[in-house]
């Protein structure tokens, strides 16, 4: 009788991340009153970088999105501008991953647009883009950025065509992409680029998931599993590994991970549960994290990917009873270390306008940087020039260090803080400053003086807006006759429109600046009476 030997396995695997756990930002630091879209598209519906987070909203005439600072938090004016010059639906947004000023849209309208946002951030609403990218027939529904070579981004249209653009030229309209991928038979619903950009992954209606050389067009891998419906797909860093997220044989929610050489077959299938909404994963390549995110619930599913069997390793489960339309995520660059953050998620939760940050903290007990959970990560160099990759060069990600005062870390998040503080003037729900500030010490004589002045403005405001209401024979929609012709075409009724209600939101400031100058005013009449009363 032979006894076959047996290897031993341990019960318990140590890991670094077994114990994190997702904290929700307090109610001050949530982003209120945000008019988050109510498209049906399966989008994330919002991109964050370390200065701003952009999210899709409802707009009339047209198609929008908002640019927040990512400090101002608090309730959002209604008034706030818009990055509005779509003529459909906005559908995707993306930051460009090496200038966070710089963000790319794609609407309905067929179109592609690139935006150049202020420095000084945005004080009225933003209609001219700086590059208008026209090659689709139909509606565009995914754009992408290429991770390592600078300018070249990736549309998909439901033409069922990837357009490959190089942005590295002058010229404001581009009508025809580099190269033109037409391998698709059904409308894609993801990609994914790999970790130096030399494969790109999609998964298509026809529920399979194919992965292409972009350069050549051609298809290198095609899966053709019919116990997994891949929906959604990501490339997980360097580990030759993909995930997808769908539907088994029996429409359950499952997650699914591939041999990148062998997409016969899925190396490691999971069912989750039983629910209808789409699964978003993403993927962390420093710690080897794949967060799933259910739309239209509250929950994100954690796990560790290992390249050794069983691959998927649970962690845990945040829950929270607010369910989310869509995600954002910060870049690796812009978390907080000194906390113990490695990922941050933004909810986009409709039913309450709101956007809540959540966070993701390994718990330690020193206070002191953590050198083993903050890797080297991708920072904000090319490692390409647009030529130079579309020749066929590949590069991997120009690294920087998270630790702080490095001097490879990145100090964007804190140099745009401090310009937040100096330079802007950012429309809040209410106008701060005038309270805050305090005013010289003035004689009753002089505060009463003012108040009189306020108020004698206001009345000759209000009889010469009265007499410009009858004077209306020559005025036409606000527009005068002899100085300005009405808009002849839709593009320039919609120009006119957003110029209105910036106007608009102008003079509504104006007249709460004047109401709070006359409260304070009279404040300081009744505190120097009181003083002068009480000698």
């Amino acid at each position: 009788m032979t006894i076959g030997k047996m290897s031993w396995q341990p019960q318990y695997r140590s890991s670094k991340y077994r114990h994190v756990f997702g904290k929700p930002a307090s109610k001050e630091s949530c982003y209120d009153c945000v008019p988050i879209t109510r498209s049906v598209h399966d989008n994330h519906f919002c991109a964050v970088n370390p200065n701003f987070i952009a999210v899709v909203t409802e707009c009339a005439g047209g198609g929008a999105f908002l640019v927040i600072p990512l400090q101002q938090t608090g309730k959002l004016d209604a008034h706030y501008p818009k990055v509005c010059g779509h003529r459909g639906n906005v559908l995707d947004i993306k930051w460009n991953p090496f200038d966070d000023f710089v963000i790319a849209s794609c609407s309905e309208d067929a179109s592609v647009k690139i935006w150049d946002i202020p420095k000084q951030f945005l004080t009225k609403s933003l209609t001219n883009a700086r590059k208008e990218l026209l090659g689709h027939s139909r509606r565009v529904g995914l754009i992408e950025w290429h991770p390592t070579a600078n300018n070249i981004l990736l549309s998909t249209a439901y033409d069922y065509k990837i357009m490959i653009w190089n942005l590295d030229n002058d010229e404001p309209v581009i009508y025809s992409p580099v190269r033109t991928i037409d391998c698709h038979k059904d409308v894609i619903v993801s990609m994914s680029f790999n970790t130096d950009g030399s494969l790109l992954a999609t998964s298509c209606k026809d529920r399979k998931i194919r992965i292409i050389d972009p350069r050549q067009g051609i298809v290198v891998q095609e899966s053709n599993s019919k116990s997994h419906k891949a929906s959604k797909v990501l490339f997980l860093g360097n580990i030759n590994r993909l995930v997808s997220t769908g539907t088994s044989r029996w429409n359950n929610r499952q997650i699914a991970l591939w041999d990148q050489d062998d997409l016969s077959v899925p190396l490691h299938q999971e069912d989750l549960d039983g629910s209808s909404g789409l699964l978003f994963p993403f993927f962390d390549s420093d710690t080897n994290m794949l967060y799933v995110v259910g739309k239209g619930d509250g929950n994100i599913r954690y796990y560790e990917v290992s390249p050794q069997k069983p691959f998927l390793h649970y962690l845990n489960e945040y829950r929270s009873y607010l369910p989310q339309k869509g995600i954002g995520v910060m870049p690796k660059r812009g978390i907080d270390v000194s906390s113990c953050e490695v990922f941050r998620f933004f909810k986009l939760v409709t039913i309450k306008s709101l956007i809540e940050p959540v966070s993701m903290i390994v718990p330690r007990r020193s206070e002191s940087y953590q050198e083993d959970i903050y890797p080297m990560t991708a920072g904000t160099q090319p490692s390409l020039t647009a030529n130079e990759w579309l020749i066929g060069l590949n590069r991997g990600p120009i690294l920087i260090s998270l630790r702080p005062g490095s001097k490879h870390s990145t100090g964007t998040s804190i140099s745009q803080a401090e310009l937040y503080e100096a330079e802007t003037k950012v429309v809040t729900k209410e106008p701060k400053h005038a309270l805050e500030e305090k005013p010289k010490t003035k004689t009753l004589w002089e505060i009463e003086y003012k108040t009189e002045i306020i108020r004698e403005e206001r009345g000759t405001k209000r009889i010469s807006g009265a007499a410009q209401e009858t004077k209306t024979p020559l005025i036409s929609n606000g527009f005068d006759r002899f100085e300005c012709a009405p808009p002849k075409t839709e593009n320039e009724l919609l120009q006119m429109f957003y110029k209105q209600q910036e106007e608009i939101r102008r003079l509504r400031d104006q007249l709460s600046q004047r109401d709070i100058q006359i409260r304070q005013l009279e404040l300081e009449i009744k505190n120097v009476r009181n003083s002068a009363a009480s000698y």
